[in-house]
Parts: C-alpha cells; structure tokens; sequence
C-alpha cells in the first residue's frame, strides 16, 4: 500500500465513538454550521418512516444537531411521501426542482437537485433503504465536518452481510470499484467502502462538483473531491453494520457497467465505442439478449447554475 494511504488512514480514519456526541453539539454552536440530512427515495414506503423517525427522535427532538431532514422522491409510485412526511421529513418531489431542466432517473440526479431544496452548510446523504438503523450513521459522518475544519467529506464505513455471511455484501465494490481506484487513482485506495451511499459533505465541496447522474454518482465525486481539495480533505468513520435490500446479479452488472463508464470519462474525458451493456434472461425460447444504455449523463457544478446563484443571493 501507498505510504500516503497508510498515513491516511493513521489519520483520517475514525471510529463513530472517537467523537462523542457532546463534543459534535459543541463544535456546532461554537461554528454556527448547520445540517441538512438528505434521504434520495424511490419506492422505499417499508423503511424511510423508519429512518426518518430515528433521526428525527435523536438528533431533532431530543439534541439540537439536524437543522432539517429532506427525503427527494424521485417517483415513487408508493406511499413513500405520505410516510415520509408522517415520520417528520420534508418531502420534495424530483421533478419540482428545477422544472426547466427535465429530470432523468437516476439516484445522482436526485442527489444533485437536493442542493437547490436545503440550506445545510453541512449535507449528509443517507440512503432510504436500510434497515435497523441507526443515528449513529450521521453523527459518525457528520461529526468529522464540524470538528476538524480541514475536513471536506466523510464517507461511512461498515461491514455489510449479505445472506448471513459477514463481509459478503457490496459485490460491485469489490468486483469493480476497488479495482479500478487501486489501479488508476491509488491514493483513494483507503476507503472501504467507496460507493457506499452515507457520507456528507461541506455545501462549498458539493456545489463546485459535477453530479453523474445515476450509479456513478458516489465513485464520480470520490475522485473529484481528490483532484479538488486533497486527500487530507477526505476521511471515513467506521460506523458498524449496514442492512439494506440487496439487488440481483443483472441489477449489479448494470451498476457496474456505470461505474465503469464513470471512471473511464474521468480517465479520458473521451467516448466509448460502444456505451451499452448487453445481458442475457432465460426466456420461452431460450436465452434473450437484453441491451441498456450505460452512457453516463452528468449534471454541471450547481455553481453553474442560475437559479442557485440567485437562491445564494437571496
């Protein structure tokens, strides 16, 4: 390993106890920062009441340190809103935010439209899909942000299980991203769980960083943030376990075929020959090919746009 990488990790990889709560409330009245919690949701009516609740109990009601908690429903053809909002959040629609620039699915896309519906310096992404969850999950990313100013993202760390098996969950990590973040951007070869979709950021990090807009989206800001600010502006906080549904292995053939795409524009900023991905499903006359598109839309730096500017001003 890199001696840089091993210094890293002597020094900007923390556990979510090294930070105690009272020490984070502390840091956060004596800055003045304040928290957004993002919740990117799509059909996730059986555990975002659940996550929002937890959040809202702990770290709204009971201390003062999430200013406001947003879930972005990018479509949901559930009841995710309605419990949503029951549970405490604010609900925002995808397609209401920035109407003039038609939205595209996608979680990035989601991700990015949320700078323009918060107000947190600080922006903490928590995924709608986990179970048993924990608070711990944003004061351990959170924590880092407001006590140690050099700090831009902190990513969360855990094991994730997968069937019962410790250690077996994020297979397109291990199969894809870790690969290629060892072999072309070593220096971010620390991080456990690269595309994990916990982590927070200061506003002034995000709104200067181009968004892919789907699976990409996590690997694409990764190593954006590197060439933007350094690697000692990176850190992760190992934050336990992460229960979550998983998806079936053509799901993750297309997630990994994104984030290929995403490293390879970042590696060249050129084109692939063919930006498609064909697969294969058993059918009445045997095996069909099934063709999708993994040519990685991106949306601009929100500096770029307009409407922020003026919401800045304002």
């Amino acid at each position: 390993m890199l001696e840089e990488v091993e210094r890293w990790l002597a020094t900007r990889s923390w556990s979510v106890t090294d930070r105690p709560l009272h020490r984070i409330l502390a840091a956060k009245q004596r800055t003045g920062q304040s928290v957004s919690v993002v919740l990117p949701a799509l059909n996730e009516e059986e555990t975002v009441a659940d996550i929002v609740a937890v959040i809202r109990h702990d770290l709204v009601e009971q201390v003062p340190l999430v200013d406001e908690i947003v879930v972005i429903d990018s479509g949901s053809t559930d009841r995710t809103s309605a419990v949503a909002a029951a549970a405490g959040a604010r609900v925002v629609h995808r397609d209401g935010i920035l109407p003039r620039v038609p939205a595209v699915p996608g979680k990035g896309e989601v991700l990015w439209r949320s700078l323009l519906v918060t107000r947190g310096d600080v922006i903490c992404f928590i995924d709608a899909d986990l179970r048993e969850f924990s608070s711990d999950f944003v004061t351990g990313i959170v924590g880092p942000l407001l006590t140690e100013p050099d700090v831009q993202l902190v990513k969360a760390m855990y094991d994730r299980p997968l069937g019962g098996a410790a250690g077996q969950g994020g297979r397109v990590t291990e199969l894809m991203a870790r690969p290629l973040l060892n072999m072309h951007w070593p220096r971010l070869a620390g991080f456990v769980q690269p595309l994990g979709g916990e982590y927070a950021a200061r506003r002034s990090l995000l709104e200067q960083l181009p968004f892919p807009v789907g699976y990409g989206v996590e690997l694409g800001m990764l190593v954006d943030a590197l060439h933007l600010v350094g690697l000692d502006a990176l850190a992760q906080v190992d934050v336990g376990v992460r229960k979550h549904r998983h998806q079936d292995g053509q799901a993750l053939g297309r997630m990994a075929a994104a984030i290929y795409r995403t490293a390879q524009l970042r590696l060249a900023r050129g084109h692939l020959v063919r930006p498609l991905l064909t697969q294969f499903e058993r059918g009445e006359d045997g095996f069909e090919p099934r063709t999708y598109s993994v040519d990685t839309e991106e949306r601009p730096p929100m500096t770029e746009i307009a409407e922020y500017a003026a919401r800045k001003v304002a």
